[in-house]
């Protein structure tokens, strides 16, 4: 798996737990819908840190705590 594959997943996994849809999420997190619908949807693969740091604000959990996952085990290499 590939690290836009694996943050597309958690930010999902993560308003499947805080029983919140991805349009409530841009909301409460400042970002636009449709960057976010882009990340999820895997249009966008290259989410920045500063984005995710925005989810994580808005889901009140720390950047320590998005990427722990095992999604985000065993990544693949980026560089080819």
């Amino acid at each position: 798996m590939n690290i836009g594959t694996a943050v597309r997943l958690r930010i999902i996994e993560l308003c499947k737990t805080q029983g919140i849809t991805i349009n409530k999420l841009s909301i409460i997190c400042g970002i636009t819908q449709s960057t976010l619908n882009n990340i999820v949807s895997g249009r966008n693969n290259t989410t920045t840190i500063s984005t995710i740091k925005k989810i994580c604000d808005g889901l009140e959990i720390s950047i320590q705590d998005f990427f722990t996952s095992d999604l985000f085990e065993n990544l693949e290499q980026e560089i080819k």
